[in-house]
């Protein structure tokens, strides 16, 4: 899409025109100037695919048809491969579809943390773990950008839940701010350079985040160095004249009249300089013209759906988790007598629903897969989510008898299950499966002489109740298009599954850390748990889970030895680690890295992963491989001083299979950042006696106000001295007996200065 007049800087335009780049053309595009060499964008949503609609049927619920193309792996699947190389892949053919459909901005990846397993939108998210949803995002964002397409990376930030989410308010404290649900986006603003972020459309601490001036200002653009466009999520501008002087450029959609005059009234009145509105005009208007005359975005080459199809398969199953595999029933053999059972089997579960939805190509079916490479394979429904069921209650008498039948006819049964409905706009109300299919497994399991278990959804659910009663479980998520063949190809082997949970599943919803905070009510939600999210709260308070994060099996073994640890500067170390495939069959394996301490004023995780890789590896074949770990791996976020700090002290690096296993560990002793915290006067007296030059100044001048006897008894006082740490010096001076006067403590200060 060339550009049809001069360019000119949009800053010498009327204000009316000016204003009028601010807001959407439509549903879906933003706004041209064409005489002023200003061409417009297409922008739709992704994450795992393109959702290209007609302006006139556009909707952002997905409720009306879109152009027809791939549905690559949703993030939950992505994030289970622990592999950037997959969402790179994914990212750069979302970026080809794009360019063939005349798409100039993708809409994703999600990069909001899964703060609770209930959140209906989880599907869209990568992980419970900022790390491992800010490596792979900002491969997919980089990939992606590559193929000549802008990124807007979403929600931010802190959305992390459906229930009331136009309104609600996180109130999060600024430490859990920075260590969990910001990082993320730094990585990826600050490595990826995506050409625009969404604002979410809850509020933060009471402001909405369309015009939360702190984050979009201070932090995306002043510390992050975000050059790009801020735009909207759709109908998320509360205030539109206080979102543009926060730092919103683009409001979508549009047009918007009303918001248009809004803003040209406000410039004229004095209250918003124009140079604002001059700032977001030239940042979009410098976006479109990048992208809209870009070569790549002007091709028409077309979806190469087979070569695509073939490659959201392949990826899909790098994104399958092998939860338990009891008796090695798994892989399947195929001259084996099989019972498929499910709908599911039949009737694809691969996305999730909302503004999302891809209308795919095509979807594979599991049962078609197995029967594809089986010699006997029959198929039971076992229940319905459609149809009235026989006796009432949602179990249908004659379904589940059929299964049951076929069951005790095989070899071993495969169950395939499906959680209940994840989808934009609700959060789910239980991790159970429906009832209906517990029962099915339960009695499958009762005739079958092997029951494994498949689970499709979008996120993790219970697996009580019915656990030790299968053999196997297969974690199967939402894998996109191509996830039938996907699950056959790990069922019997063509893949060895190397997929691992990138968030935990717990053995009880209350047992999740935010348990009695989510979904928050009155329009609150309070993150009352802080750092403490996922299994950095299981790890620490030390409660059981049934699967925990980072766990998941294959087919064959893998052994971690020779491991070392070697500090590189005062706030960085390399670890190294000699892997080895102990099995007969080449394999895929995870290395984790965490970094578990006590240093430090503030209350640390009982570990946190701060590293990974994925090394293939033949049966046989060792690797060793090496892990950097940057100053951040050992940082907390200092609020007292608004910064990064490292604090000196030793640091337990430790490799995992899990969260919870880890199999090997070494030290190192950091000597940290110099403390340089400056103190006042409402500074403790516990934290001026800690300062090396005002600790001994503080006591030298309490000691020359007391006489011989009050010195000896204050020495033989301890209990004195703990009751008195903590109150701040000021008013330290209200206690009688006290021998300071203000003006020593002045004095004091000025000394260190």
């Amino acid at each position: 899409m060339p550009t049809t007049g001069p360019v000119v800087d949009p800053a010498a335009l009327p204000l009316e025109r000016k204003v009028s780049l601010l807001s959407g053309r439509d549903f879906w595009s933003t706004a041209p100037l064409a005489d002023a060499g200003i061409p417009s964008l297409v922008l739709t949503d992704g994450p795992h695919g393109i959702r290209r609609q007609d302006v006139a049927a556009a909707d952002h619920l997905g409720f009306h048809a879109s152009w027809p193309s791939t549905c690559f792996p949703p993030a939950v699947a992505v994030a289970s491969s622990w592999d950037p190389e997959v969402a790179a892949r994914v990212g750069a053919a979302i970026g080809r579809e794009a360019r063939a459909l005349g798409v100039h901005v993708v809409l994703g990846p999600g990069l909001n943390i899964k703060r609770s397993p209930l959140c209906g939108r989880n599907f869209e998210y990568y992980s419970e773990d900022p790390l491992l949803s800010g490596v792979l995002g900002a491969a997919h964002v980089r990939e992606l950008q590559a193929q000549g397409v802008g990124v807007s990376v979403k929600h931010f930030a802190v959305h992390n839940q459906e229930t009331d989410r136009m309104r609600v308010s996180a109130e999060v404290d600024e430490r859990t701010l920075r260590e969990i649900y910001l990082p993320a986006f730094e990585r990826v603003v600050t490595e990826a350079r995506p050409v625009m972020v969404m604002t979410s459309y809850n509020r933060v601490n009471g402001v909405p985040m369309s015009q939360h001036h702190r984050l979009l200002a201070d932090v995306l653009r002043g510390e992050w160095g975000f050059e790009g466009v801020v735009v909207s999520d759709w109908g998320g501008v509360y205030d539109r004249v206080a979102a543009l002087v926060a730092g919103l450029d683009l409001q979508m959609p549009g047009p918007s009249d009303a918001n248009d005059a809004k803003v040209e009234q406000a410039v004229r009145d004095g209250k918003v300089a124009e140079a604002v509105v001059d700032t977001g005009v030239r940042r979009v208007a410098a976006l479109a013209r990048s992208l809209a005359t870009s070569d790549a975005v002007a091709g028409t080459a077309g979806i190469p759906e087979e070569e695509h199809h073939a490659l959201a398969r392949e990826l899909a199953a790098e994104g399958v988790v092998l939860l338990k595999n009891g008796a090695d029933v798994l892989p399947l053999r195929a001259n084996s007598r099989i019972a498929v059972i499910g709908e599911v089997a039949a009737r694809p579960l691969y996305q999730g629903g909302g503004s999302s939805r891809i209308n795919a190509t095509r979807a594979d079916s599991a049962l078609e897969a197995m029967r594809d490479v089986g010699e006997s394979v029959r198929h039971a429904r076992g229940f319905t989510t459609d149809d009235a069921c026989g006796d009432g209650d949602g179990v249908s008498v004659e379904l589940l008898g059929e299964a049951v039948g076929i069951a005790a006819d095989s070899d071993v049964a495969v169950v395939f299950v499906a959680g209940n409905g994840d989808t934009e706009g609700r959060d789910r109300e239980t991790l159970d499966l429906p009832a209906e299919q517990i029962e099915l497994i339960r009695a499958v399991a009762a005739a079958a002489p092997r029951t494994v278990v498949v689970v499709s959804g979008g996120g993790v659910v219970s697996l009580e109740g019915w656990h030790d009663d299968v053999d196997a479980i297969v974690e199967g998520w939402l894998l996109g298009q191509g996830g039938g063949h996907a699950i056959s190809d790990v069922l019997f082997g063509v893949v060895n599954p190397s997929g691992h949970l990138a968030e935990t599943i717990p053995l009880r919803l209350q047992d999740t850390p935010v348990y009695t905070n989510f979904p928050g009510e009155a329009g609150h939600v309070r993150y009352g748990e802080g750092v403490m999210v996922g299994y950095r709260h299981y790890e620490t308070v030390e409660r059981a889970v049934r699967y925990p994060f980072g766990h998941g099996l294959s087919y064959t073994t893998f052994a971690t030895t020779g491991m070392t640890v070697e500090a590189t500067g005062d706030d960085t170390a390399t670890a190294r680690v000699t892997v080895t495939n102990t099995g007969d069959r080449a394999g895929r394996h995870v290395v984790q890295a965490y970094v578990a301490t006590t240093a430090g004023p503030v209350r640390r995780p009982a570990r946190e992963l701060r590293a990974f890789a994925k090394v293939s590896l033949a049966p046989g074949e060792t690797r060793v491989v090496e892990l950097a770990l940057e100053r951040r791996a050992f940082a907390y976020y200092d609020v007292e001083n608004s910064r990064w700090t490292v604090a000196a002290g030793e640091y337990r690096i430790q490799i995992g299979e899990s969260a919870a296993r880890i199999v090997a560990e070494r030290s190192v002793t950091l000597p940290g950042d110099a403390s340089t915290k400056e103190l006042s006067l409402d500074s403790s007296f516990g934290e001026w006696l800690g300062h090396p030059v005002l600790g001994p100044l503080l006591r030298e001048t309490m000691a020359a106000g007391m006489s011989e006897e009050r010195r000896r008894a204050s020495e033989l006082n301890s209990d004195m001295i703990h009751h008195v740490v903590s109150v701040p010096v000021r008013q330290l001076l209200n206690f009688p007996g006290i021998e300071l006067a203000e003006q020593d403590l002045v004095r004091m200060l000025e000394s260190t200065r």
